[in-house]
C-alpha cells in the first residue's frame, strides 16, 4: 500500500491589491494641474452654449418686460412737410406758383386706460418669470457639470480597477503556467486563467474608450482641453441629508422652485389678461396737446404776400366703446378659460415638484444605504479572496475560485466608487428637485476632493 505523496504548498506571488491599484492610479495620474468641481463649474458657466443662450434670453425678456411701460407713459411726435402749389387762371391770364411749409408737435398722456395698466403689470410679472427661467438654467448647469465630472471619475475608477484586476489575473496565469510545467497542476488552470485574462483585456479596452468619451464630454462642457478633475478622497465621509425630513424638503419647494414660480407667474399674467379683456367695455381718457406752425412764403397766388399761422390745442379725448361685434365678450370668455388652465398648470407643477422631491430624497437615502452595504461587501470580498488564495495553496480550492473571487472584489470596488458618486450627485439632484440648488452647494463636494 502506497502512501499518497503530498503536493507542495503553492505560493501565489501575486501583487498585493493595494499596490496593484496604486500602480494603476500612477498610470492614470494626470500630468497637468487637476481642477476642482467648482473651478470646472466656473469654466462651464462662461463657456456652455446652453447656459449662455439662457442668459441672453433672460436679458431679452427683461427688455421685453420694459416695453410694457410704454402704454402708461406720454408719447410725443413731430411732423413736418413742404409742398409747392401751382395756380393758373385764364381770364385774366395769371400763372403763379407758391410754397407752403408746416410743422406740428403733438403729445398725448393716457389718463384712464385700464388695459394699458394691466399690460404694465404683466411686464413686471415677466421680470419674475425671466429670473425664474435663468435660475432653472443655472441649476441645470450645476447638475450637468457635476454629472460630467463624476462620469469621468467613475470611468477612471473603472479603468483603474480593470487594470489592477488584469495585473492580478496575469500573475495568476503565470503561476498556473509554472505549476503546469512542473506538473503540480493541470492544463485546465492555465486555460481558465488565460480565458479570464483575455476577458479582462477586452474590458480594459472598453473602459479606456469609455474614459476617453467621458473626458471629451466634460471638455466640451467646460471649454478646457484635457481637463483633469480631482479624484474623491478615500475613504470619503459622505454628508448626511439635511433636513432629514422629506416633508420639509417638499415645503421648501413651494415658494422657491423655478417651475412653481413660472406656473404662478403664468396664472398672475392670465388674471391680468382677463382684466385687459374686460377693459374692452370701459371708456378711455387721454390728455392731448398739439402745436402747429404753417408758413406760406408767397401766400395766396394773387396777393403775393407771405404769411405764417401758429395754432395750439390742448384737450381731453374720451373714447367710449359701444359695439364691437361681440369680440369683447368672446375675448373675455377666452381669457377666463386660459386663466383656469393656468391655475390647473400651477397645481400640476406643484404636484410634479413634490413627487420629484420625494423621489430624489428617498433616492439619496437608498444610495447611502447602498454605500454602507458595499463597504461591508468590499471587506467580505477581500476576505473571500484571501481565503480562496489560501485554499488554492493547500489544494482545497481550484484556480477558477481564485479568479472568481478576484472578479467579485474588483466589481464590488467599482460599484462602491460609483455608489459614492451617485450619492453626491443625488444630493445635488434633491436640491434641484426642491428648487434650492445653488452654485455654493458645490463647495461641500469640493471639500471631499483630493488637493
Amino acid at each position: 500500500m502506497t502512501t499518497p505523496q503530498k503536493l507542495p504548498l503553492r505560493r501565489l506571488p501575486c501583487l498585493p491589491l493595494s499596490l496593484a491599484i496604486a500602480s494603476a492610479l500612477m498610470v492614470l495620474a494626470p500630468a497637468a494641474q487637476a481642477q476642482s468641481l467648482v473651478e470646472l463649474y466656473q469654466s462651464a458657466r462662461a463657456f456652455d452654449a446652453a447656459y449662455q443662450s439662457a442668459k441672453l434670453q433672460y436679458d431679452a425678456n427683461l427688455a421685453r418686460a420694459e416695453q410694457a411701460k410704454a402704454g402708461i407713459l406720454p408719447t410725443a411726435g413731430l411732423a413736418a412737410g413742404v409742398s409747392r402749389t401751382g395756380f393758373e387762371n385764364t381770364n385774366p391770364a395769371i400763372d403763379r406758383s407758391y410754397n407752403s411749409q408746416n410743422a406740428t408737435l403733438s403729445a398725448s398722456q393716457p389718463l384712464y386706460r385700464p388695459a394699458n395698466w394691466a399690460t404694465y403689470a404683466q411686464g413686471l410679472k415677466q421680470v419674475d418669470l425671466a429670473r425664474a427661467q435663468l435660475e432653472a438654467a443655472e441649476q441645470d448647469l450645476v447638475v450637468r457639470t457635476a454629472q460630467a465630472y463624476f462620469d469621468v471619475l467613475a470611468a477612471q475608477d473603472t479603468l483603474t480597477f480593470v487594470r489592477a484586476q488584469k495585473a492580478a489575473v496575469d500573475e495568476q496565469l503565470a503561476f498556473a503556467k509554472r505549476n503546469f510545467e512542473v506538473g503540480t497542476s493541470t492544463i485546465t488552470d492555465s486555460r481558465e486563467a488565460q480565458a479570464r485574462f483575455d476577458l479582462v483585456t477586452a474590458q480594459e479596452i472598453a473602459a479606456d474608450n469609455d474614459l476617453r468619451v467621458k473626458k471629451i464630454a466634460l471638455d466640451q462642457l467646460v471649454g478646457i482641453t484635457e481637463s483633469q478633475p480631482r479624484s474623491l478622497l478615500a475613504p470619503a465621509a459622505l454628508p448626511p441629508v439635511m433636513p432629514a425630513d422629506v416633508n420639509a424638503w417638499v415645503q421648501r419647494s413651494e415658494g422657491v422652485h423655478p417651475n412653481i414660480r413660472l406656473a404662478q407667474g403664468g396664472l398672475d399674467i392670465a388674471e391680468l389678461e382677463v382684466s385687459k379683456a374686460e377693459a374692452g367695455h370701459k371708456p378711455t381718457l387721454d390728455l392731448t396737446a398739439s402745436y402747429n406752425v404753417t408758413r406760406n412764403p408767397s401766400s395766396f397766388a394773387q396777393s403775393g404776400v407771405s404769411s405764417r399761422t401758429n395754432t395750439s390745442n390742448v384737450g381731453l379725448l374720451v373714447n367710449v366703446p359701444l359695439f364691437a361685434g361681440f369680440s369683447t365678450q368672446n375675448r373675455i370668455r377666452e381669457t377666463l378659460s386660459l386663466r383656469d388652465k393656468a391655475r390647473s398648470d400651477l397645481e400640476g407643477a406643484r404636484r410634479t415638484v413634490a413627487q420629484a422631491t420625494r423621489s430624489a430624497y428617498f433616492g439619496v437615502l437608498s444610495g447611502q444605504g447602498q454605500v454602507k452595504a458595499l463597504e461591508a461587501a468590499e471587506l467580505s470580498s477581500q476576505s473571500a479572496l484571501e481565503a480562496n488564495k489560501l485554499g488554492y495553496q493547500v489544494g482545497v480550492r481550484i484556480n477558477i475560485d481564485v479568479l472568481n473571487a478576484q472578479s467579485q472584489l474588483f466589481q464590488t470596488k467599482r460599484d462602491l466608487a460609483q455608489a459614492r458618486y451617485n450619492v453626491l450627485l443625488g444630493d445635488l439632484r434633491l436640491r434641484q428637485a426642491s428648487g434650492t440648488l445653488t452654485a455654493e452647494d458645490l463647495q461641500t463636494i469640493n471639500t471631499l476632493l483630493a488637493k
